[in-house]
C-alpha cells in the first residue's frame, strides 16, 4: 500500500468514526464530571444529539454550555441512576422528544478506596449500588424499545480493575467485574436481537476521582484523550475498548497468569506504591 493509498484509507476510517454520531441519539449518565463530561463534549463534537443525566442539574447545564458551538446538542436529563421510577420518566422524555433512544451510555458511577482490615459492608453495596445498579437500571429502561426496534447500542463503563483483584479496590473492582461479566453474558443474547454491546474498560483517567489517590498512577490519560478513545470505539461497535494500550495489554496479562505469581507481583508492587 502507497503512502497516498495509506492515508486516504486513514482518512476514510477516521471519517466513518466522527460520521457514526450523526443523527444518533444518545443518553449518557454521570454526565456532569469525569469522563461523562469530556464524552458528553466529544460526542456533541461528533454531532450527536446528547441527553445527559447526572444528579445536579446545575452542573449539567454548565456541560450544555460548553457545547452550545459544536454541531451535535446537549439537553439535560437530571435524575438519579439509582431510582427507576425517575429513569422510567427521563427515557420518556427522550422517547417523546427525539422519537428514541439509539446508543446507551451507562457512566455513571464513583470510586471510594476499601480496606477489608475496616470492614463495613455499606462502602461495598453503595458502591455496588451505583457502579453496577445502575447499568442495570438504565438498560431496564431502554431495553423494551431497542428489541421491539432490533436496533440500538449498549454501552456500560467498567474498568482495567475489574479484571481481577487489586489492593484497596476491593469495593469498586467488584463492581467494575460485575460489570464486565454481565454485559459479556447479556451480549449472547442481545446480538440475536440486533443490539450491539460495548464495554469500556479504562485504566487510570485524571479525574475528580483519581484526583483523590494518593500514589502514583502508571499510564494516566487525560479526558480528552479518553473521550476519543472511547467514542472511536463505540463507533466501530467494538465488543470491548481497552486503554492506555500498554497498560490494558499489562492487565490482560495479569488475568491469565496463576494466582500465586499474580499475588507475588502485587505484595511487591503495593509496597513500592505506598498502599494503605
Amino acid at each position: 500500500m502507497t503512502k497516498l493509498r495509506c492515508a486516504w484509507w486513514m482518512i476514510d476510517i477516521l471519517g466513518g468514526q466522527m460520521d457514526y454520531f450523526k443523527g444518533k441519539v444518545v443518553w449518557i449518565t454521570g454526565a456532569s464530571s469525569g469522563i461523562g463530561r469530556y464524552l458528553s463534549l466529544e460526542l456533541a463534537r461528533r454531532g450527536a444529539t446528547c441527553a445527559i443525566t447526572s444528579r445536579t442539574r446545575e452542573t449539567l447545564e454548565q456541560v450544555v454550555a460548553d457545547a452550545a458551538s459544536l454541531s451535535g446538542k446537549l439537553i439535560a436529563f437530571p435524575g438519579d441512576v439509582r431510582n427507576l421510577e425517575e429513569l422510567k420518566q427521563i427515557e420518556s422524555a427522550i422517547s417523546s422528544s427525539f422519537g428514541r433512544i439509539d446508543i446507551l451510555i451507562a457512566n455513571a458511577g464513583t470510586y471510594i478506596a476499601s480496606n477489608p482490615l475496616r470492614f463495613d459492608s455499606t462502602e461495598y453495596m453503595t458502591q455496588m449500588d451505583l457502579n453496577y445498579g445502575g447499568l442495570l437500571k438504565c438498560i431496564e429502561v431502554v431495553l423494551p424499545d431497542m428489541l421491539q426496534r432490533r436496533a440500538g447500542q449498549i454501552v456500560g463503563m467498567a474498568s482495567l480493575t475489574g479484571y481481577r483483584g487489586l489492593p484497596r479496590a476491593a469495593a469498586y473492582g467488584a463492581s467494575k467485574a460485575a460489570i464486565i461479566n454481565f454485559l459479556e453474558s447479556a451480549r449472547f443474547y442481545l446480538k440475536r436481537a440486533g443490539l450491539s454491546v460495548t464495554i469500556i474498560n479504562p485504566g487510570f483517567v485524571r479525574t475528580p476521582l483519581t484526583d483523590k489517590n494518593d500514589f502514583e498512577m502508571p499510564f494516566l490519560t487525560e479526558p480528552e484523550d479518553a473521550a476519543r478513545i472511547i467514542c472511536d470505539g463505540i463507533a466501530r461497535r467494538k465488543r470491548e475498548v481497552a486503554f492506555p494500550f500498554f497498560f490494558a495489554l499489562f492487565a490482560k496479562f495479569m488475568r491469565v497468569i496463576p494466582a500465586p505469581l499474580y499475588e507475588f507481583i502485587w505484595v511487591r508492587a503495593w509496597a513500592r506504591m505506598n498502599y494503605r
